[in-house]
Formats: structure tokens, C-alpha cells, sequence
């Protein structure tokens, strides 16, 4: 079956993931937090999530997760393959003099290290396939009334294990104990309400994309397997 919005939904998605992992190197400061500047667009993604799973099912969401990674991957290499070819001789950045000063700053601004790199990935996976597990299968528990518990719910626990994952593995060791735990609950917190302030906003695009797809799928029988390609 054809759905019409299905593309449209599936390059926010991917927009919103490749976009975050660009800014996400600016801390930035909401009130007494400082946060990656990623805050701004990366909780839509999770919010995508949630519409995809709610209204063509946990296999279709599976599919723009999925294709979210490779687009991701594909960015990152892309990215990479850009800092290690050599600058042209006359190429320099604003208030940097020459190309070695540019190729720095451009490096230091668009570098990954490998293991932030795989801390993202992983909790991107998790923290995705998790949200859409639980958006599914309280749909069915609930035969598909109280969209706001399963949007919720599956936020606080999809948000709660890539920010967990994330921050652990990419920090761990390198900050104390306390200050890695606050990182955690600070983001996950921030997130989750996001979202949760966001929730209006979902039903109406639920309500409306079920309507123009005539579509509203629950996931009875579904293979859950993240790795399934059936």
C-alpha cells in the first residue's frame, strides 16, 4: 500500500537526526542548564517516532530508523572524509589567516572522535527502536485509547536509555560519578518534557494522518526484532 505523507515524514526524520549530530558540538544554555545544542531539533525526532509507529506500525518505523542510521553514517563519512583531504591553497575561514589555521578550526568544529561517535549510534538505536516498541504495544493494551499515556510513556523510556547510554559512554571516566549523573537526568529530563509540551501538537497530526492515509495500524503479530528484515 501507497501511503502519500510516509516520505515526507521519513526526510524530517532523518533531517532532524543528521542536523542534530552536526550542532550537537555547541553547548548551549537554557536557564540553569547547559545542554547540546542539539536540544532544539533532536526530541522531534522521538516525536516522528511516535507518529510513524502510531499510525503505519512498528515495521514502518523500524524502516525510517534504519534508514535514519545509514543516512547518519553516511553524513559522519562524508564529514570525515572532508577533514582528512588536504585544503586548496588559498581556501581560509573568516579571521583565519591562512588555509592551516582554517583546516584547524574547521576540523575542531566538524570533528568526530570515535568514541562519541559510537556512544551516538548506539544510543540512537536503543533509545529509537525502544520508543517505538513501547508506543506499539501500549496501542494494543489500550486498544488504541489514550494517545498521551503511549507518547509519553514511551518517550520517558526511550529518552531515558540514549541519554543514559550516550552520556555514559561517552563521559565516563572523564567527569566524576555525580557530575555523569546529573548530565543524564539533566537531559532526559529536558527531553521528556519537550515532548511531553509537544503532545497537543501530536494528536493533531495523528488525527489528521490517519484520516488523509486511512491507516491507524495496530501491531498484532508484529516480528519486534530491530535487526528483522521481513
Amino acid at each position: 500500500m501507497r501511503y502519500r505523507f510516509f516520505p515526507a515524514l521519513t526526510g524530517l526524520f532523518v533531517t532532524c537526526l543528521v542536523v542534530s549530530n552536526i550542532i550537537a558540538i555547541k553547548p548551549i544554555t537554557i536557564g540553569p542548564f547547559f545542554l547540546p545544542a542539539a536540544i532544539v531539533i533532536f526530541p522531534v525526532s522521538y516525536i516522528l517516532g511516535d507518529i510513524l509507529t502510531e499510525v503505519y506500525g512498528y515495521r514502518r518505523a523500524r524502516q525510517v530508523i534504519w534508514l535514519g542510521f545509514a543516512c547518519n553514517a553516511l553524513s559522519v563519512t562524508a564529514i570525515v572524509l572532508s577533514i582528512i583531504i588536504h585544503p586548496a591553497p588559498f581556501w581560509t575561514l573568516m579571521h583565519f589567516p591562512s588555509p592551516e589555521k582554517s583546516q584547524e578550526a574547521y576540523a575542531s568544529i566538524f570533528g568526530f572522535t570515535p568514541r562519541l561517535l559510537i556512544a551516538s549510534f548506539i544510543a540512537y538505536l536503543t533509545g529509537e527502536f525502544l520508543n517505538s516498541f513501547v508506543m506499539a504495544k501500549i496501542k494494543i493494551v489500550m486498544q488504541g485509547r489514550n494517545l498521551w499515556v503511549r507518547t509519553i510513556s514511551s518517550t520517558l523510556l526511550g529518552q531515558m536509555a540514549d541519554s543514559a547510554i550516550f552520556i555514559t559512554m561517552a563521559f565516563y571516566g572523564i567527569v566524576p560519578s555525580p557530575v555523569l549523573v546529573n548530565m543524564v537526568m539533566t537531559q532526559w529530563i529536558t527531553k521528556s518534557v519537550y515532548e511531553a509540551s509537544l503532545t497537543p501538537l501530536t494528536y493533531i497530526v495523528v488525527n489528521w494522518l490517519k484520516k488523509a492515509e486511512r491507516e491507524d495500524f495496530y501491531d498484532y503479530g508484529t516480528d519486534f526484532n530491530p535487526f528483522s528484515v521481513k
